[in-house]
């Protein structure tokens, strides 16, 4: 190995990518809102109008409103005007405090007050929930349901944890904190969301294998929420996965940390199914399992200025499980670092699925000792045993690389394992410089592809 050589050429590698980073790139599937956009804004401390647009951090640090707002910069993504209007009460709107519900934050169960101060604000014209800074409330799992008389705020300030008793979870084990069927609801503050899910990972099978494989609850879903926006929150140690949306329209989802150990089982960050409309912008994922996964029903979704890592990366999938059909379209992600993940931009699909994953686009992308870096596997197996053969495949097609660079962790930098009966179809490699980390050479593998490339492509295949 050359040491010396590879460091120089990983300095260059950067250099030219930090220029092209910064540069404006259109969105190549640009979406089309469905509501009008009628603000109206919080007042005192908890929002502030005139400021403004600053980029944000990832945390504000004060519960003064100064945060990001994207009605101060131009709309080109289509989604946020919509998503912006979500939970926009008067300026004369009361606060329903869940202290004066009778939450304690002393460590009993504080989920009866807020279940009362909820429904006390979901039966009003209008009105915000407030979870007070400087404390932590336990809560046993709850669902926040509407329809509501109002556009709604729930401004998380302190800390809500989950209950550390398992046995709270015997009617519901999927779920801990769900929202259903909430029109324009807005979820922020600055505050920590905590799963409690230390207890949770050692009993899962995938710790001990002695263990029966059972589900463990998902820290907070989001469940038919239309024009839903979810900002300035931590959310830390799910039981399973971190944040789910589900059936979802128009959401807009900003300044987010969601934090677990790299070893934590089954914590994906943000999961994405069956939503339309989506965007995931300036956050911070750090988990066991993927940052962001998008699988069937979700299309039109935005994931920019994204850190990952630890994590198994950025995917779409997995797909086609159980020879089911399945469908993901227009996918834009752009500007993303990973480092040190078992993946980078991955697309997964299983044997025998049906379906279509399709207009796609990974661009700008930092790779820092990232495994397998550029992964599409439509022959994705995730079980004991081998999976058995078989001729139908989702179709992967029309899916754009551009502008990627960094250090791999495996020989094989960029590999398209597809299907020989369902080939991936236009697939398009533009500007891919990886180089190697721990070995002399990286590698391309390509199996049934068809592939075309502009500018530089490093390491290639043989096809191109």
């Amino acid at each position: 190995m050359y040491p010396k050589h590879h460091f120089l050429q990983l300095l260059l590698v950067l250099a030219s990518f930090s220029l092209s980073f910064c540069t404006y790139q259109n969105d190549p599937f640009p979406l089309h809102h469905r509501r009008p956009y009628h603000p109206t804004n919080y007042v005192g401390n908890y929002y502030n109008s005139g400021r403004a647009y600053r980029r944000p951090t990832f945390f504000p640090g004060r519960d003064n409103g100064n945060y990001y707002r994207p009605e101060s910069r131009s709309n080109s993504f289509g989604i946020i005007n919509s998503a912006r209007r979500a939970g926009s009460p008067s300026t004369s709107q009361p606060i329903f405090n869940v202290d004066d519900f009778g939450a304690r934050g002393d460590g009993r169960d504080d989920s009866e007050a807020f279940n009362e101060a909820w429904n006390r604000a979901c039966s009003s014209k209008q009105g915000a929930i407030l979870v007070p800074k400087s404390r932590v409330y336990y809560l046993k799992p709850i669902t926040f349901s509407g329809p509501c008389q109002s556009d709604l705020t729930m401004l998380i300030y302190g800390t809500i944890k989950a209950s550390p008793r398992r046995s709270d979870y015997e009617k519901d084990r999927l779920h801990w904190i769900k929202f259903q069927d909430v029109e324009n609801l807005r979820v922020e503050g600055g505050g920590t969301i905590n799963g409690n899910g230390k207890i949770w990972w050692r009993n899962s099978c995938k710790i001990n294998k002695a263990l029966p494989c059972k589900h463990a609850p998902t820290a907070v879903t989001f469940h038919q929420c239309n024009n839903l926006r979810v900002a300035n929150l931590m959310f830390k140690d799910a039981q399973q996965m971190h944040l789910t949306f589900q059936k979802c329209l128009n959401v807009l989802a900003l300044n987010l940390r969601v934090i677990a150990p790299g070893n934590s089982p089954n914590t994906d960050g943000i999961h994405i199914t069956d939503t339309e409309n989506i965007q995931i912008m300036n956050s911070l994922i750090k988990t066991g399992d993927d940052c962001i996964s998008i699988v069937s029903g979700s299309k039109n979704v935005r994931a920019t200025d994204i850190t990952c890592g630890p994590g198994h990366g950025i995917s779409i999938g997995s797909l086609g499980a159980d020879n089911s059909e399945d469908y993901v379209s227009n996918v834009f992600v752009n500007r993303a670092r990973l480092t040190g993940t078992t993946n980078g931009v991955r697309i997964k699909t299983w044997q025998g699925g049906r379906g279509y994953a399709k207009n796609i686009k990974f661009q700008n992308i930092v790779m820092n000792n990232v495994t397998n870096p550029i992964l599409i596997d439509q022959n994705y197996c995730d079980q004991d045993g081998p999976c058995e053969e078989q001729s139908s495949a989702v179709q992967v097609s029309n899916v754009i690389y551009n502008n990627i660079k960094g250090t791999s962790a495996s020989e094989v930098a960029m590999k398209f394992d597809c299907s020989k009966n369902y080939p991936c179809g236009a697939i398009s490699l533009r500007n891919i410089h990886l180089v190697p980390l721990g070995y002399q050479r990286v590698e391309a593998s390509c199996e049934n592809v068809r592939l075309d490339s502009e500018g530089i492509v490093s390491p290639t295949c043989s096809s191109l």
